[in-house]
């Protein structure tokens, strides 16, 4: 009987031993060298504004003592789930994440919730859960400033081509919606042609195609994000419209991103403006959001030190739309909307080294 009191006490003892080294693991793998280890999702690296957000991400982790532990969920809500899981298992303090589908993504919230691992989303708002903070722009004013640029330019009348993104995404919604009620209201004698995408540059160049051959008096282009630009500036040369904006054939391009060859090919005269999303402060946003959440801090709707608002877009969700403004190569204000030339150095996509 008493050797059996002390296989048991043995047994007990090596099962607190095995939960502590568990846990001491845990600890281990939440904090690196002193630093919090966070999960960064990048949503996908086939874009150029993707990838500069990429290569900021651990600039400004550095700079805030976190260490990063990333995974690409190359546009697929099935792999960034899967990835959530990995940074789950690993024990990470806190998660950046840019869904791309922004319904589809609830489930994963839910899961991370469940654990109290904070979450923030990035470029993109979720359509239902909790998140410590979304930081993006107002991307309803992305379709509004576009509107209104080529309204002004093609004078209130005319034909237009939205290249939409992906209409599951928060983003894609509201640059399409934006653009739309901008054009009834302002310019109702402007058709518009809305082509949805899915933020496919092949798509958008075939459906472009399509549109100019039936319709060789269009005379605008959205593109709701860079990643019809380089089709885009192809068919138009090949048609013989890539040319400069006083010539009568020129057909205005409108742009979302800021990338450099964006800003380089306003100058050249090849497109005529874009929004500049802001890839540098999103990066460093996210992460001092994600920091203040894992430290406990918290936040209310109003006006930020770093010249944006935070709003309240639901219970439980609160939205850091930072400045995107429109750009131009001579910085005009074009339809009340003020614009900043495309050589100004404020811009992050005249500073990407």
């Amino acid at each position: 009987m008493k050797h059996i009191t002390v296989v048991r006490t043995v047994a007990t003892v090596a099962s607190v031993l095995i939960l502590v080294s568990a846990c001491d693991r845990a600890s281990d793998t939440a904090t690196a060298g002193g630093k919090p280890v966070v999960g960064v999702d990048y949503p996908r690296s086939d874009t150029d504004f993707w990838n500069s957000f990429i290569k900021y991400t651990p600039q400004f982790g550095d700079q805030l003592g976190l260490t990063l532990k990333t995974t690409n969920s190359q546009n697929d809500v099935a792999k960034l789930t899967a990835n959530v899981q990995t940074f789950m298992s690993q024990g990470v303090k806190g998660v950046v994440m840019a869904p791309q589908d922004t319904a589809a993504i609830a489930p994963a919230l839910d899961q991370l919730a469940a654990k109290k691992i904070p979450v923030v989303t990035v470029d993109t708002r979720p359509d239902s859960g909790s998140v410590a903070m979304v930081v993006r722009a107002d991307n309803r004013a992305y379709g509004t400033k576009a509107c209104q640029f080529l309204g002004a330019k093609l004078g209130g009348k005319g034909k237009v081509v939205m290249l939409e993104g992906g209409l599951d995404s928060i983003n894609g919604r509201d640059r399409t919606e934006a653009f739309n009620e901008c054009m009834k209201s302002n310019f109702p004698q402007i058709k518009v042609f809305g082509e949805a995408c899915n933020w496919d540059g092949a798509v958008a160049a075939q459906k472009l195609q399509t549109d100019l051959t039936a319709n060789p008096d269009i005379k605008g282009v959205y593109m709701e994000s860079s990643f019809a630009l380089a089709g885009t500036l192809q068919l138009l040369k090949q048609k013989g419209l890539l040319v400069a904006p006083d010539d009568p054939k020129h057909v205005f391009v409108v742009s979302n991103d800021g990338i450099p060859e964006e800003l380089k090919d306003i100058a050249a005269g090849q497109i005529d403006a874009t929004v500049s999303q802001p890839a540098d402060l999103y990066a460093k946003y996210a992460l001092s959001y994600l920091k203040a959440a894992i430290d406990g801090q918290t936040f209310k709707p109003g006006p930020t030190d770093h010249d944006s608002t935070i709003i309240q877009v639901r219970d439980g969700v609160l939205e850091d739309q930072l400045s995107a403004p429109l750009v131009t190569k001579d910085g005009a204000s074009y339809g009340g909307v003020t614009s900043v030339k495309s050589d100004d150095t404020s811009l992050w996509g005249n500073n990407l080294k």
